[in-house]
């Protein structure tokens, strides 16, 4: 499911998000969400969030969401 969503996105789901030093590459992380940064409904690239891991970048892809694992 795509990152370009905000309500689509809560914290405790596991993403995939792309850092801005992996942009060109593409290389993805996958963690659970902490905190929504972006505060718009939608934004083209995805929505920017912060990782339990403290790893901030845009998600790509959503994985599971919370209340399915």
């Amino acid at each position: 499911m795509s990152g370009k969503n905000r309500i689509k996105i809560t914290p405790g789901m596991q993403v995939l998000i792309v850092m801005k030093k992996d942009q060109r590459t593409g290389k993805t992380t996958k963690g659970a969400v902490k905190d929504i940064m972006t505060k718009s409904q939608t934004h083209p690239h995805g929505i920017k969030v912060r990782l339990e891991s403290g790893e901030v970048g845009r998600v790509k892809e959503i994985v599971r969401r919370k209340n399915r694992e």
